[in-house]
């Protein structure tokens, strides 16, 4: 479903990754892990067109995107919720929602009409948001904003789902809830691959897992391999 092979990618003249490679098959829940500045967040990033890779290979769905835009690659199916959740703030938790939406419904005629069942879909998974569906996005609590990052993404009814650090600034009992979705949308058959900062949480909910040192993957495994393993006990798990 997802492919990425030898990615260099980065900023300017600073290359962030250098040579990382992962694979995401369909319905399967896949996490990317380490510590802060290993090219966690630029690898989404480099897959979504947010930045262009400098070398290497982006496949979705068999098809390469390397170099795309991001606009072009969500029309093909990739949905990225970013670190930080970036809602609009402003507009209201519907219109962030409908959002999601203009990448696979008619612009004009029949969009609101059309999205109505994608927008049910999401209220039954997130009921807080239907209480707040008037409500200014930038007025939510981070737990809600990020619900509304996630509702916003399976909006454009995608193939794959980017989730970058879901629980990032929020509480231990927020960030519980966050992840009990995770695992909903796991049940549900969502393929998604998981970026965060807490190892131990995403390795509950992955079917596999990859682990990112200085731009490159230092680790692979299920979370039954990867919890035997001494240096990521060491580094991650300890």
């Amino acid at each position: 479903m997802l492919i990425v092979d030898n990615i260099h990618a980065g900023y300017g003249t600073s290359e962030v990754l250098q040579g990382a490679s992962l694979e995401v098959q369909a319905g399967k829940v896949v996490a990317l892990i380490g510590a802060n500045g290993a090219g966690k967040t630029t690898t989404m990033r480099a897959i979504s067109g947010m930045i262009k890779p400098a070398q290497g290979r982006v496949l979705l769905n068999g098809k390469p995107v390397q170099g795309y835009g991001a606009a072009r690659i969500a029309k093909l199916g990739l949905a990225h919720a970013p670190e930080g959740r970036k809602v609009f703030g402003p507009l209201s938790v519907e219109d962030n929602l409908l959002l999601g939406a203009y990448n696979h419904l008619p612009m004009f005629f029949g969009f609101r009409s059309k999205a109505a069942h994608d927008l049910e879909k999401v209220y039954d998974i997130f009921p807080r948001l239907r209480d707040r569906k008037q409500q200014s996005a930038g007025t939510l609590s981070g737990g809600e904003q990020q619900m509304l990052a996630i509702g916003r993404a399976l909006m454009a009814n995608p193939k794959v789902i980017l989730l970058d650090e879901p629980s990032m600034g929020l509480a231990p009992v927020i960030v519980q809830e966050v992840f009990n979705i995770i695992r909903r949308l796991k049940e549900a058959g969502t393929t998604l691959l998981l970026v965060e900062q807490f190892a131990k949480s995403a390795l509950e909910v992955a079917d596999y897992a990859y682990v990112m040192e200085h731009g490159r993957i230092a680790l692979s495994g299920t979370p039954a391999e990867l919890h035997k393993n001494e240096r990521m006990l060491a580094a991650y798990l300890g």
